[in-house]
């Protein structure tokens, strides 16, 4: 059953408002909490017992599936290895994401390790959401793996969220593109009291015509810290770029590092970084037009965020 917290988190991470239709697996604090599986999209747990495996049948159009996670247990720390195999020429919605509800002075923490395995043609779009609730003391911490190999002409669109909440994160991002293939990856992430964000990307663009694109869109509130790190290795002629901008407020600090490996003549490698605070003329703008000044910070933030 789920309880009005439970609730809460899963409309937070994952948009659901109960127990979702078709494929889904949610698990809390450490255990299974419910699953389906449809006629195209299978669940079940992995040899080990520590994950699951969740199968697309080839050629499967506009389905579904959603995986969250949910923790208000205190002194948890939740570790779960989870691969998706998507057959070839699928098309499908993958939504995820962990929702952590502290009350206490204990620590809570997830680290979901996935690996997918695109094949050729498919496109799958991975939607994962990172919040943390509660009055409680305790340290809640998100680690988050993601691991994605690419057949030819496939491609990942991956939009990754973390605002609010969090107080230690490091995420870790691999991919290795085949021929044709596409990866695209929009990351938001907000910050603020103490708290520290790590991300840390590694791309392979290996097969011929691959591409990738890297967005990171950061705010950096009061005493919080964020790191961003991006490799993009170019193995074959190959598209890559990376685009990472950061708004810092208070004493917030920032190390952005992109770096760029051509392996091959004819690869094409970019990026663009910056690193700044809220502009004094939007400020004056969105006031004059009735905002107060923190209703137009807040404005602008999500805007940036969006």
């Amino acid at each position: 059953m789920l309880d009005a917290i439970d609730k809460n988190l899963l409309k937070a991470v994952a948009g659901l408002d109960g127990i979702p239709k078709g494929a889904f697996n949610i698990r809390k604090n450490g255990n299974l909490l419910s699953r389906a599986v449809s006629e195209n999209i299978n669940i079940e747990p992995n040899e080990d017992g520590t994950g699951i495996v969740v199968t697309v049948k080839p050629g499967v159009i506009n389905e579904s599936v959603h995986i969250p996670v949910i923790l208000n247990q205190a002194g948890l720390h939740d570790v779960v290895y989870n691969t998706f195999i998507i057959g070839e020429g699928a098309d499908v919605t993958i939504v995820a994401g962990c929702g952590i509800h502290c009350s206490g002075n204990r620590p809570e923490g997830h680290e979901g390790i996935h690996e997918f395995r695109v094949g050729k043609n498919a496109t799958i779009r991975y939607q994962e959401k990172h919040v943390a609730t509660g009055e409680g003391k305790g340290k809640r911490s998100l680690n988050p793996t993601t691991k994605v190999y690419l057949d030819e002409n496939a491609v990942v669109e991956m939009e990754l969220t973390q605002i609010g909440g969090v107080d230690e994160a490091k995420r870790v991002n691999e991919a290795e593109l085949g021929a044709g293939s596409s990866l695209f990856v929009t990351e938001r992430i907000l910050t603020e009291g103490h708290q520290i964000a790590i991300s840390e990307n590694n791309i392979i663009l290996k097969g011929h015509h691959s591409k990738t694109n890297l967005v990171s869109r950061s705010v950096i509130k009061e005493n919080s810290k964020q790191d961003f790190y991006a490799n993009v290795e170019a193995r074959a002629k190959s598209f890559g770029h990376i685009e990472c901008d950061a708004i810092i407020m208070g004493n917030g600090m920032n190390e952005t590092v992109p770096a760029l490996r051509a392996l091959h003549p004819d690869a094409e490698l970019t990026h663009e970084a910056s690193i700044g605070k809220i502009a004094n003329d939007q400020l004056i703008k969105l006031m004059s037009l009735g905002l107060t000044y923190d209703e137009a910070v807040d404005r602008i933030i999500r805007g940036f965020l969006k």
